[in-house]
């Protein structure tokens, strides 16, 4: 079945459809197993016999084994009967209550009675005592997460982080969205717990605060001590929870403090939620007890949310049943890929249950041992699922879906919004494709009910999809075929002719130079190349996230394609790739449920720990504690029935090295427990390219994954190989990049062993299409399998005057993906906290003459300001630059830095053939946490020059021809507090460049110079086209007239202003930036480099603009600066700097979205914190309120604007840190009201264990956040130093810039700004909370 039919097929098909379905049946027009899959009304739809494959076939002589995927459009069923060699297979509607009430269960009925000849009545229990077992995945759990219809839930949390999962990571998803778009939490209500334990750190005695003598200490289960600060008092909660209980909650999470150590409070509320009646009731510890209270929180609600859900579920599955079938064998696939016993399947673990199938299908059936790794490519029709296999399943234990992060070993599956319902648009002279989709009501245009065109349009267009396979159910009454009508396709071409004469060719009639004729495309053309960009953008883009950004090859792998919609693009996929095979299983529409009854039974446990590797004794704790959850792993299998053998278990430890989060999942070695150092060091130099030799390796878990390993399956029947083709069923004309060609059809089912078809084909199934393109080859193996033979694809065309749209988008996605694998090698590869897990960098690439091309999405403040850096060294460097040679700067008054901790890494590129000037320039920046100045971490808050900031880098050769200049960076560097983490930094930095240089050179080579050249041109180019249209919008819309002004103005706390006025030519799509009466440069370090304002104002630009555009040079284009010499955004080269790059670039920003009216302010302000002494140092921004707009709230506890960096979890931070974080929440009532209230600030409460170093660098603690239109103000921040333990001292303020030392037990309280609101307050408003 097509994607469009797997859509469409969401919605109920009426009786009067099913006897449509019939009598198309009844003309021989379609296949028994559609009727199966779509008459579910028939009593004779029995299931069909089916060509066996895939290795689970063969003669089963016990009962009936079933395996079931239950997707959200499909349900497919894949049965092994009693006596027969070829299995069963039923593909029916997941959702057609008119017919029957459970399709896993239809499908078993069907199956039972076709193969048994007895009858099964619909309406009747089902007769279970022939069923060996039944294997299931499902979506049960993914669709709840998606559609948010889970479980009434209710947060049950230590005191103190009441609004810990709403803030979680403080980024937004999207830096340039002003609306801070982010998923809601799946909580409806939250109870604080007056509880708290905390860590006993190894202060010598007598050195422990007074107020911690007196605790009591335990031994955590991870070996930690703790202290037990409060026990939780259940008298004051159990009230609490009786009201949450009768206003309808039913289920709650528990997740406290410290929990992966010391589980009793936990343990001791989650009883106490029982006995007031809550049924479902999960804590955090039970989930998986790792260290990090944010993703644990995550998993633990995500459990109590979705686990009601699956045992409902399950409780009608069942109730279909007679009683034998409690002597059945239940069990479902979790998202590690292994089954588990229905009793113990989960919410947390369900999550990627149908993908998991898939993915072992083709792990067992696509690889063989010692043969290529193999990428699995699941298309349907919304998303793409994307997995690599090379002989051993590729788990994380950390992922993201539906904006949830859940803790727990999964495969590593990477899914996209791309599928055949990805909506097309044209943009600019650029083709985009998605994340929009049409889903399944509308759908697309060629469903004949409104819909909007998709990729299943272009297909049917294009002649991919023949509609005379699909049954008369589309229209507004479901009566007519696929947009059939003469004389070709009329709604879906029409569709396309508008979108041209609409949207493109005007675009072109507009842009095009004097004189020159305009551009020119067909329907075909139009829709051949938005297929183009669906591949290359949502399919061979997270393919090479899979493979180049983890250090493979992709052109090495062989392509597994499945689902419905994968046949169409797995050919233009593969080659666009450079992969040569793809593998087809003749099941591949159904190959989640092969995957399923192949899969192995696994019971995980898990412990947390805190041992060093290699101290004494730690190897005789670790072996204890591994035998001890192997034993019990072993207990619950031997209770399935597995014995050895069948029964395996394996042994893993979860290290990472000291000072750093990130940890590596490492099997035990064949050389036992002892190798584990070696073990550990051979994969993190693997992963991340280097080792640590001085640093001791930290176990954070134990672990072991027990597998009863399903009964070796019998080999695939085979068949004796025929040469002989069968005739087509027709010849139709099909489009591809040459043009139409005759393209004739085979049924898959009429194809023989040795069959050998030569693209163009289409093979045709009744659930699905398999293209094979120009230039492959189809052969069917002897289980019945395809593979194809695929040519690489040719180059791209050669570049002409103006910007093809189909290959400016294509290039775009590439520069794009260049520049985004570049990040992932800086963060794999750099070993400081502020680069690698706060992710204070960015990654660029520039052109020849170092103009900026592609910015990946990475820190704000450093958008514009690496064009200046690369160009001031370009210049400096100039008849000097050589190959191998790698340049460093950070200065922001003469080298284009932003300040002085950031460090620019900078290569040039040189491609043989192409003269002695390089052809393109590289660069990443990141935030290095030390590089000298009067205070640790570079950032101290009263610097009056540069040089109290650190280390001052006009240009330096890093690497000189391939050499790297160790001495003379040490020398440079030499007042670094932590000089090691500089120079492994710095290397990382160099090998993300040396990525990007591979990825350019290899573009280059797959197409041309001269077309990359080209192309990086018309890119910049689209950025300012795209600029200039949005100023000449906004000038239309404000009534600006043909050279209107717009102002702005806001004031610093110390008093200084930034003073904008804007003047819009609105003919010409420019304008002047005018900063003429900013205040002059400050004594103060509140001076913004040029750069930085520069940064600004492109982030501003990108921001307005609201569309998916590149972010480049292009964009400052139409932009003219007056940046007054000497004033504050232009200070002269000794000013001190470091407060202009992290707070006054806010509010630079906020000076041009005022002057634009876009939104209100937000915090204003990155909230610079650094603390430390002589023995460690931290350094962290904290979250704030965002800026309500004409039609949005503003987001609460959320970096905005320039920076986007991530904080660190508060365990975490208490466990590394001297420190205990005693309030993270967010500010209630401190956004400013208005029709559109501004978002709420954080409370951020630490205690200081002892004497503290401690620096604050904040803003808008003066002045406020504005209001818009109306809105009311947010509320100004404060930075508050509290007393030891609560004693009688005062509270101080310290302002908004400070630094002091403090005593132990003392607590800094920062109380970040709200946004300001938008609109004039409702009367009735008097105050109070609102959505979040």
């Amino acid at each position: 079945m097509e994607e469009s039919e797997r859509d469409v097929a969401k919605r109920r098909i009426s009786k009067r459809n099913v006897e449509r379905l019939r009598a198309f049946r009844d003309k021989g027009e379609l296949k028994q197993s559609l009727v199966s899959a779509l008459a579910a009304a028939s009593s004779d739809g029995a299931a069909s016999g089916d060509a066996g494959g895939g290795g689970a076939e063969g003669r089963n002589a016990s009962g009936f084994r079933f395996s079931i995927d239950r997707g959200g459009t499909f349900t497919d069923v894949y049965a092994l009967c009693p006596g027969e060699a070829v299995p069963r297979c039923v593909k029916l509607l997941s959702v057609d209550p008119a017919n029957y009430p459970d399709a896993p269960r239809e499908g078993i009925r069907r199956v039972l009675e076709a193969a048994t000849g007895v009858p099964h009545p619909r309406g009747e229990r089902l007769n279970s005592s022939r069923i060996e077992w039944i294997r299931m995945g499902t979506t049960v759990a993914t669709n709840a997460l998606l559609e948010r219809d889970g479980a009434r839930t209710a947060l049950l949390v230590s005191k103190g982080f009441a609004d810990v999962l709403h803030i979680g990571s403080q980024a937004r998803p999207d830096i340039f969205d002003l609306r801070v778009r982010c998923p809601g939490v799946l909580y409806e209500a939250v109870v604080e717990v007056d509880e708290r334990v905390v860590l006993a750190k190894s202060e010598p005695p007598g050195e422990e605060s007074a107020a911690r003598r007196g605790l009591r200490r335990v031994r955590g289960e991870t070996g930690e001590q703790v202290l037990i600060e409060r026990e939780p008092d259940l008298d004051a909660l159990r009230g609490k929870l009786a009201a949450l209980r009768a206003s309808g909650v039913e289920a709650v999470a528990v997740v406290l403090m410290h929990a992966y150590t010391y589980r009793q409070h936990e343990e001791a509320v989650a009883a106490l939620a029982r006995e007031v009646g809550f049924a479902q009731v999960t804590t955090s510890s039970s989930t998986l007890p790792m260290v990090k209270l944010v993703p644990r929180g995550y998993t633990a609600t995500a459990d109590a949310y979705l686990t009601p859900h699956i045992k409902a579920y399950l409780a009608s599955f069942v109730a279909g049943f007679d009683d034998d079938i409690s002597k059945v064998k239940i069990s479902f696939m979790q998202s590690d890929g292994g089954l588990a016993p229905a009793d113990s399947f989960c919410g947390f673990r369900a999550v990627l249950s149908g993908p998991a199938g898939g993915y072992i299908g083709y792990a067992k059936t696509a690889h063989t041992p010692g043969g290529p790794p193999v990428i699995g490519f699941d298309m349907g029709g919304t998303s793409t699922d994307v997995s690599r296999y090379a002989g051993s399943v590729e788990q994380v234990f950390e992922a993201r879906l539906a904006g949830v992060t859940i803790q727990a070993p999964q495969l590593d599956i990477k899914t996209v919004a791309a599928g055949g319902g990805s909506r097309f648009f044209f943009r600019e002279g650029r083709l985009a494709v998605g994340p929009q989709s049409v889903r399944a009501h509308p759908g697309p245009v060629c469903y004949r009910k409104g819909g909007q065109l998709a990729t299943t349009d272009a297909n049917l267009l294009l002649g991919r999809i023949r509609p005379e396979h699909f049954p008369r159910i589309f229209g507004p009454d479901e009566d007519q075929p696929l947009d059939a009508g003469a004389p070709s396709f009329s709604g879906t071409r029409a569709a396309f002719e508008a979108m041209l004469s609409g949207e493109v060719h005007p675009f072109y009639e507009a842009t095009s130079p004097a004189g020159a004729p305009p551009r020119r495309m067909s329907v075909e053309q139009l829709a051949h190349g938005f297929l183009e960009v669906a591949n290359e953008a949502a399919m061979c883009r997270p393919i090479r996230e899979m493979t180049q950004m983890r250090g493979h090859d992709a052109a090495a792998h062989v392509l597994a394609s499945f689902g419905g919609a994968g046949g169409q693009h797995a050919c233009a996929v593969a080659r666009s790739l450079g992969m040569t095979r793809v593998y087809v299983h003749r099941h591949a529409s159904i190959l989640s449920a092969v995957g399923i009854a192949l899969a192995d039974v696994v019971v995980e446990k898990q412990e947390a720990a805190a041992l060093t590797l290699g101290e004494p004794g730690a190897a005789e704790r670790v072996s204890v504690r591994h035998a001890a959850l192997a034993a019990a792993v072993e207990e619950q299998l031997a209770a399935q029935g597995f014995a050895p053998p069948l029964l395996r278990t394996d042994r893993f430890l979860n290290l990472r090295y000291a000072g750093t989060d990130t940890a590596i999942m490492v099997s035990e070695p064949a050389a036992g427990g002892g190798a584990y150092a070696a073990a550990f060091e051979a994969q993190h130099r693997r992963e991340f390219g280097f080792t640590f030799a001085e640093r001791p390796v930290l176990i954070d878990d134990i672990r072991v994954r027990g597998t009863g390993l399903s009964p070796p399956a019998p080999a695939a029947p085979t068949a004796a190989a025929s040469g002989a083709l069968p005739p087509p069923t027709s010849v139709g004309r099909t489009y591809f990049e040459s043009g139409w060609e005759e393209t004739p059809s085979y049924s898959l089912q009429s194809l023989a062993p040795g069959n050998v078809l030569e693209g163009p084909a289409l093979l045709l199934d009744d659930i699905s299409t398999v293209v094979v393109e120009p230039n492959c080859t189809a052969t069917v193996t002897a289980t019945g399998h395809l593979e194809i033979l695929a040519a690489p694809a040719e180059g791209a065309p050669s570049p002409s005057g103006d910007a093809d749209p189909v290959q400016l988008s294509l290039y775009s996605h590439r520069f794009m993906g260049i520049a985004e694998q570049m990040g992932r090698t800086l963060q794999r590869t750099s070993v400081s906290t502020n680069i690698k897990e706060r992710l204070d960098f960015s990654c660029a690439l520039f052109d020849a003459s170092g103009g900026l091309v592609a910015n990946a999405p990475h820190i704000p403040v450093h958008l514009g300001a690496m064009q200046d850096a690369v160009q001031l060294q370009q210049r400096r460097w100039e008849g000097d630059i050589h190959a191998g040679d790698v340049f460093l700067s950070n200065c922001p008054h003469t080298a284009g830095g932003s300040h002085l901790p950031d460090l620019t890494v900078i290569t040039p590129a040189f491609l043989p053939g192409d003269g002695d000037a390089p052809a393109f320039w590289v660069a990443s920046r990141g935030h290095h946490a030390d590089i000298g100045g009067a205070t640790p971490g570079s950032m101290p808050p009263f610097s009056h020059s540069l040089s109290e900031e650190g280390a001052r880098i006009v240009g330096f050769r890093l690497v000189s021809r391939g050499v790297l200049q160790e001495e003379g960076v040490r020398s440079i560097l030499a007042k670094s507090r932590n000089l090691t983490d500089n120079l492994s930094d710095l290397k990382a930095q160099v090998a993300a460049n040396e990525m990007g240089l591979r990825l350019l050179a290899s573009l280059a080579a797959e197409s041309s110079l001269a077309a990359v050249r080209s192309y990086m041109h018309h890119i910049q180019a689209n950025a300012e086209a795209t600029v200039r249209a949005m100023l000449r919008a906004f000038a239309a819309r404000a009534g600006l007239g043909a050279n209107g002004v717009c102002t702005a103005a806001d004031q610093l706390d110390d008093g200084s202003e930034i003073r904008l006025a804007v003047t819009i030519d609105a003919a010409a799509g420019s304008a002047t930036f005018d900063f003429s009466g900013t205040s002059p440069q400050s004594y103060s370090n509140l001076n913004a480099p040029r750069a930085v304002t520069y940064s600004a104002v492109i982030y501003s630009l990108r921001a307005l603009c609201d569309t998916d555009m590149p972010l480049n040079q292009g964009c400052l284009a139409p932009v003219t600066f007056v940046l007054p010499e000497g004033c504050l955004l232009n200070p002269g080269e000794t000013a001190a700097v470091v407060g202009g790059n992290v707070l006054t670039s806010q509010r630079v920003v906020d000076v041009v979205l005022k002057a634009f009216g876009a939104c209100a302010a937000s915090q204003g302000c990155m909230n610079n914190l650094t603390f430390g002494d002589e023995t460690y140092g931290y350094y962290e921004t904290i979250a704030g309120g965002a800026g309500a707009g004409p039609d949005w709230d503003g987001r609460s506890g959320v970096h905005t604007h320039m920076t986007n960096t991530r904080i660190t979890d508060p365990e975490v931070l208490e466990r590394r840190y001297p420190v205990v974080l005693r309030t993270f929440s967010l500010r209630a009532h401190s956004g400013g009201g208005g029709a559109h209230r501004g978002g709420d600030g954080v409370v951020r409460e630490i205690e200081f264990l002892r004497p503290t170093d401690v620096s604050i660098l904040s803003e808008r603690r003066a002045v406020p956040p504005y209001g818009l239109a109306g809105g009311e103000p947010g509320v100004r921040g404060q930075n508050l130093l509290l007393p030891a333990g609560g004693g009688a001292g005062p509270t101080v303020s310290l302002g908004g810039k400070a630094f002091v030392r403090v005593e132990a037990g003392a607590r800094l309280r920062v109380l970040s700004p709200g946004g300001g609101g938008y609109g004039a307050p409702a009367e009735a408003y008097s105050g109070g909370s609102r959505a979040k």
